[in-house]
């Protein structure tokens, strides 16, 4: 029985997507064959639901197409080593990853942000390995990885998958999962209210594995550069694991002082680039069958030659085409996905920089040469701010070109986009002048 399951773990790999095989069927062992069936172990219980979820069917057919004859297979989670330690650790047992998950400390992770979910193309292949290698712990001597993309490009699904991954391997785990703002936010409280030594415990000693989102927030906080470097020195002495996100190459973030930025840059940097066609059906396929969406296919091939920007565009049109159907009781066709469209693809070959500066200006009814003066008044910083804002966001100008349009450096630029950013997270008065700026740039009203 033992030779027909290898037989069928060869045929499996021939079979399903090589990161599906490497998560779910490779870990499957052997455990004992019956007359009528084989026993394979399994390491969890997520694992053992995962495998009999999506490819019983699958493995049973090849079971029967080896042995000659009707035989099926059973799934047992294999025993712990430390039996004693285990019923011990039972409170400490999270939710899996099928609910909405709290790491040790940070955010809560997103339910459905996990390797299963994850669509693997040539865009992400690098940067989806690279995840799995160091959640799974297959590469010893891979301790930190830095993932690099454009916002909206999968960044947060790997880094939650990681934690989604290692939190159910491995329950008792101390895994924290934050952005770059939150750290340096409670720092500063823990300085505020004298307990700064507890803090730097809480990092330094009482963590496993850190998930540090959009590290370049970090741009110009001297003091929160100085503490995370030292916490990230004893986390890569201990062999803790480290992962970073952001947009921008360490080299590229301004104001990071030398040695945060020689330890960000000593990790595996992994770049996602935006979907290719095949690649953007196949997210889109993904989506609609976890949402229970019912799409006809020349509808999805005509999102995912439009909406090419990145997976956050697809997941609007593939909302607002449901939606839209929902709420006019109508069926989807190509005529309900183009009227949907036409409101979220982006005019970018029009929107140019000076565009955006001519709209801006128009809005808050300042001149041009207001815009990119010298002056700090904040009439005219303000609009400036959500100047350079959307023309990091509208076109493909590097920082530097954008920051030297508006006389500015391009750390200035940098810290612009960062303060607009975090107004419009705050629902702040900001995002509903972004919002309109928007609408007017994408609808060609300019």
């Amino acid at each position: 029985m033992e030779s027909i399951w290898k037989e069928v773990k060869t045929a499996v790999r021939l079979l399903i997507p090589g990161h599906s095989f490497r998560m779910w069927i490779e870990p499957l062992e052997f455990k004992k064959g019956m007359q009528d069936a084989i026993i394979l172990a399994c390491p969890n219980d997520f694992s053992k639901k995962r495998v009999l979820d999506h490819y019983a069917k699958l493995i049973e057919s090849e079971i029967q197409r080896a042995a000659g004859k009707p035989c099926g297979f059973t799934v047992e989670v294999a025993e712990q080593k430390n039996s004693a330690k285990s019923v011990k650790d039972q409170d400490l047992q999270l939710p899996l990853p099928n609910i909405n998950m709290r790491p040790h400390n940070g955010r809560f992770l997103k339910k459905d942000f996990t390797f299963d979910q994850f669509v693997v193309g040539g865009n992400n292949d690098f940067a989806y390995s690279a995840s799995l290698s160091l959640a799974s712990r297959r590469n010893s001597q891979q301790n930190s990885l830095f993932l690099l993309s454009k916002t909206g490009m999968g960044k947060s699904h790997l880094s939650q998958a990681i934690s989604h991954y290692i939190l159910s391997e491995h329950p008792s785990e101390r895994v924290y999962y934050m952005t770059a703002e939150d750290f340096s936010n409670e720092m500063v409280q823990a300085f505020r209210h004298d307990s700064i030594n507890k803090f730097k415990a809480r990092y330094r000693n009482g963590c496993d594995v850190l998930l540090l989102e959009d590290v370049h927030y970090l741009s110009g906080k001297e003091r929160t550069q100085i503490e995370l470097a030292l916490t990230l020195d004893t986390l890569f002495e201990s062999g803790k694991k480290i992962i970073f996100s952001s947009c921008y190459l360490p080299v590229d973030i301004p104001k990071l002082n030398d040695k945060l930025q020689s330890r960000l840059s000593s990790s595996l940097i992994s770049n996602i680039e935006p979907p290719d066609f095949r690649t953007r059906i196949r997210i889109l396929q993904k989506k609609a069958l976890h949402n229970g969406y019912e799409m006809p296919e020349d509808v999805m091939q005509y999102l995912a030659g439009e909406l090419t920007e990145d997976v956050r565009q697809l997941e609007s049109g593939l909302i607002g085409v449901t939606a839209k159907s929902s709420l006019l009781g109508t069926p989807i066709d190509l005529a309900l996905a183009e009227s949907v469209v036409k409101n979220i693809v982006r005019q970018r070959k029009k929107i140019t920089i000076d565009v955006i500066k001519k709209l801006v200006c128009k809005y808050y009814s300042i001149s041009t040469d207001q815009i990119v003066s010298s002056s700090r008044k904040q009439f005219i910083v303000r609009p400036r701010q959500i100047a350079i804002y959307l023309s990091r966001m509208y076109t493909d100008a590097p920082l530097q070109a954008i920051g030297k349009s508006f006389n500015r450096y391009h750390a200035t630029a940098l810290h612009s986009i960062n303060t607009v950013e975090r107004a419009v997270k705050q629902n702040s008065p900001v995002q509903k002048q972004v919002e309109f700026l928007r609408l007017k740039l994408e609808s060609g009203k300019f």
